[in-house]
């Protein structure tokens, strides 16, 4: 699969060792360098952010033609790769039961990040109309994964996740729940008290343009001490989405 959505830009699959490479060394300077994460397989010497599933899953590239280099990336984890593994990667944090039981075909999205100097255009876009060629190619209804907020101090979090807990919560024929000893209530903030612009404010720019797109959250937060982060579960029903949504993930126009 490549997609030239661009003059610049184009959207393909890893195809190779260095593609992957490319990939994990993007993952590597985003989430170690710029966020402080950490992790078992990290490989600190090459620069590379990788982990045991990385074998079994698609990565989804955007590529600058220009410099000929990755400067965006997707993990995609379609069900049966996910049973060659072992397991999805959010299963460490979430419950899936009601994914897994819920008769439709899924899709897990991880890894998500650009290089700080296309954030804010139209990276991010040129990455969903390639995703949205790989749904329609494998027929996923329902796409789930993993999304963070930097820092693990839910009280300094406390807004937008009660926000995403009051107005974006999954049905509950949908709505994993975050396990164990990590669970993070969310509702922190009566939602009458909620200023929810500035809550909304305090949202990763990924987490609002999946809410724009119809997307809903789990049930807590997922205290991540190793990435540094705190994730939610996004959960998008593609049957749920309204024409506009759909021309806007697809990066078709009016």
């Amino acid at each position: 699969m490549t997609q030239v959505v661009a003059a610049d830009f184009q959207v393909r699959l890893s195809q190779s060792s260095e593609d992957l490479w490319a990939a994990q060394r993007l993952r590597y300077d985003v989430f170690i360098k710029e966020l402080g994460g950490s992790g078992a397989m990290v490989d600190h010497h090459h620069k590379l952010e990788k982990d045991a599933l990385d074998p079994f899953v698609d990565h989804l590239l955007l590529e600058d033609r220009r410099k000929g280099k990755v400067v965006g990336v997707y993990r995609l984890m379609r069900p049966e790769q996910a049973q060659k593994a072992g397991r999805y990667y959010s299963e460490a944090e979430y419950d899936l039961e009601p994914l897994l039981c819920s008769g439709r075909r899924i899709l897990e999205l991880g890894r998500s990040c650009l290089h700080p100097d296309y954030r804010g255009g139209v990276g991010m876009h040129h990455l969903w109309s390639g995703l949205a060629r790989y749904v329609a190619q494998h027929d996923i209804q329902i796409l789930f994964g993993v999304a963070s907020f930097h820092g693990t101090n839910a009280q300094a979090l406390a807004a937008p996740l009660s926000l995403l807990h009051h107005r974006h919560l999954a049905p509950p024929e949908l709505r994993v729940r975050a396990k164990g000893k990590s669970f993070q209530n969310m509702d922190l903030i009566e939602e009458v008290k909620l200023d929810r612009k500035a809550a909304m404010m305090q949202i990763p720019s990924l987490i609002k343009a999946y809410l724009r797109l119809g997307g809903c959250v789990g049930e807590g937060a997922f205290i991540d001490h190793a990435f540094n982060t705190t994730d939610v579960c996004l959960i998008m029903d593609t049957a749920q989405m309204s024409e506009r949504q759909m021309r806007i993930y697809s990066g078709r126009q009016a």
